[in-house]
């Protein structure tokens, strides 16, 4: 197995191992959602699609969601791998849908960073200036000085990274459970609660349901940066899966009172008018003045932790398949005092910062944040529907075992890959070219480096043995 055989390679391809707990899994869980961040930049872009149905289209993707959830804890005690889905789905399925699974997390990532820089930039702004926030130079000046700012936070060290993260989670946390209880009990509502808001029926049709759902994955993505992290982290075979699942649980309960909260709060214009800064327009409506302005903080805040974990996941990635040579070999390396693995974090700086400056001058602020949370909607959909099915195959003789195999490790998971699948499909047709382009020909272009390391005859697209799948198997019985 690779992570037996791990344990003998060269101090330049380890990362540091043992170095996180289950308070720092669930923590990066959190922060990798980044639900201060979510909130700000994907409401307009629900709201447009499903309109007052943004509780709605949470639930139900929210429920499909902990599927997959359930999936990575399953899949994560059969190997310890920072690659994840990109080793997981190659062990159970095929190596090229493992290695397609791999690449979808790499450039949805390299997407994200454009969709996270621009309200980090927009939002720091907003605390001085509201009408700079319009300017797409300063936009971008802010928001790349801001990038490599969180670049060299994850650079420093995993551990260093980590305690960060606990400092700002908890004051974004803070901030939003403020907030959210002041839009409550806010006077002066513009829409009464409805119990409708959660029901399937508000949605006008198929389309407008899994269009909601495409926007809704963007809200919960980010929870697997655990599995990425499962090589640095004590108990790696467990924590890592464990602490998704808490995180996510609490994200889910904070995405559906706070939509709930900007429905009763916020008007139509007020969202759909301020696409990167909704959360300083509720701020300004519940607290009016200075008061109103710590909201942005928590966004700030939300948007560094993101952008962290965000990095973490697609350099340790990167480092997994640099180091089985299914990408550059160089991508493997780690720094020998950091143990980060510095030429991957390296390279994904020089790619984002380009594609951040070049997105700024193709379209809106509006626009661009619109088109990237649908084009990473789509790539979520094909690595997390991977995962779903991966962990049924793998583990299928242990389904019947139990009521809680079958539920947690067989049913739920197909489910949620079943939902991930419908939902990539109903939405190709209502999705506009750029986003098609972006979202579709991404993955596309992986198949260029997937077909050249396989026709160099790479081990890694080998089939596992059939005493492979033996020895996974014994194993995990010992670990249930």
């Amino acid at each position: 197995m690779s992570g037996t055989s791990r344990s003998s390679a060269p101090h330049e391809h380890q990362l540091r191992a043992g170095a996180l707990s289950l308070f720092d899994s669930v923590i990066m869980a959190v922060a990798g959602v980044a639900p201060g961040y979510s909130i700000a930049a994907s409401t307009a872009a629900l709201f447009g699609v499903v309109a007052l149905g943004g509780a709605a289209a949470l639930l139900y993707c929210g429920i499909a969601m902990f599927g997959i959830v359930f999936a990575f804890n399953y899949l994560g005690r059969d190997e310890t791998n920072a690659g994840a889905s990109y080793s997981w789905v190659r062990r159970a399925l095929h190596p090229a849908l493992g290695y397609l699974s791999g690449w979808a997390l790499v450039v949805s990532a390299l997407i994200f960073m454009v969709a996270a820089t621009v309200p980090a930039g927009a939002n720091i702004l907003g605390l001085f200036s509201s009408s700079a926030t319009s300017s797409v130079g300063a936009v971008t000046l802010v928001g790349s000085i801001f990038f490599l700012l969180m670049v060299g936070a994850v650079a420093a060290g995993v551990t260093i990274t980590v305690t960060v993260q606990v400092i700002m989670s908890s004051i974004e946390i803070v901030i939003l459970l403020l907030f959210m209880v002041l839009a409550i009990v806010h006077g002066h509502h513009v829409n009464t609660f409805s119990w409708h808001w959660f029901s399937p029926s508000i949605f006008h049709g198929s389309s407008g349901f899994f269009g909601g759902a495409l926007i809704a994955a963007f809200y919960y993505w980010g929870w697997d940066v655990t599995a990425n992290l499962n090589e640095e982290t004590k108990g790696a075979k467990r924590t890592p899966g464990i602490g998704g699942i808490i995180g996510v649980v609490f994200v889910f309960l904070l995405f559906e009172v706070f939509t709930v909260a900007t429905n009763l709060v916020l008007t139509a214009s007020q969202i759909q008018n301020n696409p990167a800064d909704v959360l300083s327009v509720l701020g300004q409506a519940v607290w009016h003045g200075t008061g109103g302005k710590i909201i942005v903080i928590a966004v700030v805040l939300s948007t560094v932790a993101t952008l962290e974990t965000t990095l973490i996941q697609v350099t340790r990635t990167l480092f997994a398949m640099g180091r089985d040579n299914t990408l550059p070999k160089i991508l493997g390396t780690v720094n020998k005092h950091r143990q980060t693995p510095i030429v991957a974090t390296v390279i994904v700086t020089v790619l984002s910062l380009g594609l951040f400056v070049g997105s700024q001058f193709v379209g809106s602020i509006g626009s661009i944040l619109s088109d990237a949370i649908s084009a990473i909607g789509l790539q979520i959909a094909i690595y997390y529907s991977l995962a779903g099915f991966a962990v049924v195959v793998l583990y299928r003789r242990q389904l019947l075992k139990s009521a809680t195999n079958f539920v947690f490790m067989g049913l739920w998971p197909f489910v949620g890959a079943v939902f991930m699948v419908v939902m990539f499909i109903k939405t190709i047709p209502t999705l506009n070219a750029t986003t098609l382009w972006v979202g579709l020909g991404a993955m596309a272009l992986g198949l260029i480096p997937m077909a050249f390391y396989w026709t160099k005859g790479n081990p890694y697209f080998d089939l596992p043995t059939k005493e492979d799948r033996h020895a996974v198997l014994q194993e995990f019985e010992v670990l249930l």
